[in-house]
């Protein structure tokens, strides 16, 4: 049976912390620099082999930012041999983008699912979704993928 371990990204390191804290388990090491251009550098500083990874970063804030810094360390898991990759995502990044209101216009959240399916998660727990008729949720059935509800650490 794989062991659990918890990794933050920066959106939101007290929450992550008062996660940890409440499963009684320690934060994992994790290095987030950004190059001279902007690019985000994520170096996992421990190894995932095995394990049962669970990130948890916000879609709030410098939101572009922390999406690609969580589909970084979602995929930099899942390289590194992970067993499975969970995001927290307390916050949905364009989950507001639910749904084509108009001709040519993009579902942008559906987009950010499927993102974070192809960098390696093979879980999302959320929060936030702007509405109970999400297209997102049509990722459960796309790609074998659960979207659970965290409500216990409100």
């Amino acid at each position: 049976m794989p062991n659990i371990k918890i990794f933050s990204g920066s959106s939101h390191p007290d929450l992550s912390q008062k996660i940890a804290d409440r499963l009684g388990l320690e934060l994992g090491k994790v290095v987030t620099k950004k190059f001279s251009n902007q690019e985000t550098c994520v170096e996992i500083g421990e190894s995932v082999r095995g394990e049962d990874v669970y990130i948890v970063q916000s879609g709030c804030g410098e939101i572009n930012d922390n999406l690609m810094e969580l589909l970084i360390l979602i995929n930099a898991c899942k390289i590194a041999s992970a067993s499975r990759v969970t995001a927290v995502i307390p916050c949905f990044p364009y989950a507001r983008q639910d749904k084509k209101d108009k001709s040519r216009a993009p579902i942008s959240a559906k987009l950010v699912a499927n993102m974070l399916s192809v960098s390696g998660a093979n879980h999302i727990i959320t929060m936030d979704l702007h509405a109970s008729q999400i297209q997102v949720s049509n990722l459960a059935h796309q790609l074998s993928h659960s979207i659970s509800i965290l409500q216990s650490l409100v």
